[in-house]
């Protein structure tokens, strides 16, 4: 179990929907481990399993001092109440945009014993939850940008690779 490295756009891993977790086995124990040791650094909030290479629905958080991870997960509620901040990406280094998401969000999934779990959260929880669910998707927060901020941001990105 290690601190793993990030994958960054353009992998392809990043634009692939992750398939969900049928069996726990030690290969998603391990997974488990390896999101969680990788998250647990400055700056970080949260950490989709395809960012360490890995194609399954499983991701993990570090928001206000709690560390969390879920399996198979899917946004089942947000919030009409939006919010807007600057958004980045650990895949997508050195860029930081405007990002509309919903103010809050919820999320269902199952912990390593298979048992229910429902991670919900408003303002950076949310934001967390739904920037996760959608790595999880095969999207980047990038493709939420209005279209002039994002064909910005894909200037930068092309600029920088």
């Amino acid at each position: 179990m290690a601190m793993r490295e990030i994958r960054v756009v353009p992998d392809p891993v990043l634009r692939t929907a992750c398939d969900e977790i049928t069996t726990i086995d030690d290969r998603v124990r391990s997974l488990v481990t390896d999101l969680l040791e990788t998250v647990d650094d400055e700056g970080r909030a949260g950490l989709a399993a395809n960012q360490i290479g890995v194609n399954l629905r499983a991701f993990s958080w570090n928001i206000e001092d709690e560390i969390g991870y879920v399996l198979n997960p899917r946004l089942v509620d947000v919030s009409e109440e939006l919010q807007d901040g600057d958004e980045g990406c650990l895949s997508v280094p050195g860029l930081f945009y405007p990002t509309t998401r919903a103010w809050y969000a919820r999320v269902e999934g199952i912990d390593l014993d298979g048992n229910p779990v429902v991670v919900e959260g408003t303002d950076l929880m949310a934001r967390c939850l739904q920037h996760e669910c959608d790595h999880l998707d095969g999207k980047l927060y990038l493709d939420r940008l209005e279209r002039a901020t994002r064909k910005k941001a894909m200037r930068e990105l092309r600029e920088r690779l």
